[in-house]
């Protein structure tokens, strides 16, 4: 069985849908909301576990921080017979009253990021899945979760946020910025596959909170349960697509 050279997983040893975590962290997070799960593998970034959830079968596959180890991920898990993908992560609003720990679906990602490039034009759009995003809308239902549902941007520089672009962001009415999905959903359309994102809030840009100016770890308790929510919401989802 020939492996993935950075997921070393093969066909046959993931499910054909998958939950992408950026932080490593997350997989065992999220898997431990299932009946039973088994982590298959872990290299660099990568850490991938299959989880029986509500008799369903899900892998969650970490891809580490921003696009090009994304990209990565989503290339070796359609290899091996991925075929629907739910980024689950976080993301700092750049709208007023949108508040930490808040839920946004995304529908699609402004590209201010260089992965994309080098598959298409600019121009071109990373949209998500319509199913994929109304099955996150009807798990946030069912979970008693209100969501902020609309387009979001992706950068790659996360310390070159200035105000000037975060402005930009506000104005053109994009709900949060962070650092994946534009490639998620960029490559599974080129892919002919189904992708979706749905993100906590850890910060406000606009209202001036960042994540980890309170806390000696990255995110508080309080973050960490609402992101676990998250991961409830997307394994639902995911069972239902």
């Amino acid at each position: 069985m020939n492996k993935q050279p950075h997921l070393l997983v093969g066909k046959g040893e993931v499910n054909e849908i998958a939950l992408l975590p950026g932080d490593p962290n997350r997989v065992e997070l999220f898997a431990r909301l299932g009946d039973d799960f088994e982590i298959i593998s872990e290299n660099r970034e990568y850490k991938i576990c299959n989880v029986e959830y509500r008799g369903e079968n899900i892998t969650i596959c970490s891809t580490g921080i921003g696009c090009p180890s994304a990209a990565i991920a989503i290339e070796e898990l359609y290899r091996v017979g991925v075929k629907k993908m739910i980024r689950v992560g976080t993301a700092g609003a750049v709208q007023r009253g949108i508040n930490i720990g808040e839920l946004v679906i995304a529908t699609g990602a402004a590209k201010e990021e260089g992965t994309t490039k080098r598959y298409e034009p600019e121009t071109y759009p990373a949209v998500a899945h319509h199913e994929i995003v109304s099955a996150l809308i009807e798990s946030s239902k069912r979970h008693g979760v209100e969501v902020h549902v609309g387009a979001v941007v992706t950068d790659d520089a996360y310390y070159a946020e200035t105000q000037e672009y975060i402005e930009k962001w506000k104005n053109a009415r994009l709900l949060a910025v962070e650092m994946e999905t534009s490639v998620v959903l960029t490559l599974s359309r080129r892919l002919g596959i189904q992708a979706g994102a749905i993100l906590t809030i850890d910060g406000n840009l606009i209202e001036g909170s960042k994540k980890g100016e309170t806390e000696e770890k990255e995110f508080s308790s309080e973050l960490v349960d609402k992101i676990n929510k998250m991961g409830q919401i997307a394994l639902d989802a995911g069972i239902s697509i």
